[in-house]
């Protein structure tokens, strides 16, 4: 499961469908009606607090994010899906150096798989991240090292 703080313009077809499809999936984690991926690391930043109705406005703010992307790029992705209206004041933070190893990590899937996307972003060293983030300083998330690691 790959859930881009990046933004999702950044995304080649089958990264933006890939990270729907991801996203989809980790709203039906959060709610509790799939069984499986119920510990993967990346949904720790994701998950709502104690008190806050499932889905939670994260992965639903996240999941529109990536909808706007697929209609401005004339896809039909079904937005019905989604649990809930974006949270257009939230954010979750996001350390420098997750959005630089994300970067990082979808600059080399991009040059293996569209290597045209790779040169439309060929000059930018660092990526605008998804609506939902705001950067702040720090390494790359605990998470994230978890799921290099296994």
């Amino acid at each position: 499961m790959r859930l881009w703080s990046v933004h999702p313009r950044y995304l080649d077809r089958q990264g933006l469908t890939a990270g729907w499809r991801e996203g989809l999936l980790a709203q039906k984690v959060l709610t509790g009606t799939t069984r499986g991926y119920r510990n993967h690391p990346q949904l720790t930043r994701l998950r709502p607090g104690p008190d806050v109705p499932l889905p939670g406005p994260a992965v639903v703010t996240y999941l529109h994010g990536v909808v706007d992307e697929a209609v401005a790029r004339g896809y039909a992705f079904d937005r019905s899906k989604i649990l809930g209206p974006p949270d257009p004041e939230l954010r979750l933070e996001v350390t420098k150096g997750q959005v630089a190893y994300e970067w990082a990590h979808l600059r080399a899937k991009l040059s293996a798989r569209s290597p045209e996307v790779l040169a439309r972003w060929a000059a930018v060293e660092v990526p605008d991240v998804h609506p939902l983030f705001v950067v702040v300083p720090g390494p790359v998330a605990d998470w994230e090292v978890v799921t290099q690691a296994g």
